[in-house]
């Protein structure tokens, strides 16, 4: 990873109602965004890397990245409940989220400034998280009852897929590859799939593959790494656990000590660096090769809550 490269984006979100983009490089914070009202629970940086999209209690917001204004651009704020996940479309053209009022939306991003519902999924519990596949066809929806919907947005035909009875869906990522699916559950369990039949855009046949005991209490993020060859997982333990993908062993624990609770991750774009937010207030800088901390972003004054990254466009 090039830290020297000031166009990689580093963003964390706290308790106390900041959005922080930081100079990854150097841990400096470059500016804070208000939040105001609620915690965020999810973020996300666009595709073309203007706008930062913020999932809150009972409302989405998008910031502008290079603005100096610490208020949002774009706000939707007729939502029920929390809103628990958020991502982008490859090309920008429109955004997901996913929600306690146990609905997953596609919402219209094209208007200047404006968000508009295009597309609802109904279900019967709230919804904790959601992954769009890389063929922009599949988005997987995990919810508090232990189901993973897998939802065609362009057919609106749905597959439900249930890995352990009475245990909540915590996380779920896709592999950039679209060859493996990830979920994490309140038990402390990962669970992998891989998914065949999926690079056309056609609905993955789905193959379990593995079940690990990750942590021994909640999980809360699993993310598999650019490359595909690891995958993290993080938890309410105070750790962050890499894995590798070709055998599912445990290459390295990352714990400080000062860390507790870990509620966020995200990989360097060469898969080397970790930055993970946890509840002692920081966000940090690993290198996974040497399991040490390389970088310390200190500024928010309650817990971080979740965080963004993108890599420089090569």
């Amino acid at each position: 990873m090039d830290t020297k490269n000031d166009s990689i984006i580093l963003a964390t979100a706290s308790y106390d109602f900041d959005i922080k983009i930081w100079h990854a490089h150097n841990g400096e914070c470059a500016r804070t965004f208000s939040h105001p009202e609620s915690q965020t629970n999810a973020l996300a940086i666009s595709p073309d890397r203007f706008l930062l999209g913020s999932a809150g209690y009972q409302h989405v917001r998008m910031y502008d990245i290079n603005s100096n204004s610490p208020n949002h651009l774009i706000s939707y704020d007729g939502i029920q409940k929390n809103v628990t996940a958020l991502g982008f479309q490859e090309d920008g053209k429109w955004m997901y989220t996913g929600g306690e009022d146990c609905t997953a939306k596609i919402w219209d991003i094209r208007g200047a400034r404006s968000l508009v519902v295009a597309r609802i999924f109904q279900i019967d519990s709230p919804v904790l998280c959601a992954t769009l596949h890389p063929n922009q066809a599949q988005l997987f929806i995990g919810d508090q009852s232990g189901i993973i919907h897998i939802w065609d947005v362009k057919t609106k035909h749905s597959e439900q897929l249930i890995p352990e009875v009475e245990a909540s869906i915590q996380h779920l990522d896709v592999s950039s590859d679209g060859k493996m699916l990830a979920a994490v559950t309140n038990k402390g369990r990962a669970y992998v799939w891989r998914l065949d039949g999926s690079s056309t855009g056609a609905p993955p046949r789905i193959v379990p593959v593995h079940k690990i005991n990750v942590h021994s209490t909640y999980a809360l993020k699993v993310r598999f790494a650019p490359d595909c060859n690891t995958m993290v997982t993080t938890s309410a333990d105070c750790t962050a656990k890499i894995w590798r993908t070709d055998d599912f062993s445990l290459v390295t624990t990352l714990t400080d000590t000062q860390q507790k609770w870990v509620w966020d991750a995200a990989y360097s774009g060469d898969s080397q660096y970790l930055f993970t937010g946890s509840s002692d207030y920081v966000a940090r800088l690993w290198s996974i090769k040497t399991s040490s901390v390389k970088r310390r972003y200190q500024g928010h004054r309650k817990v971080i809550t979740a965080l963004a990254f993108k890599d420089r466009v090569l």
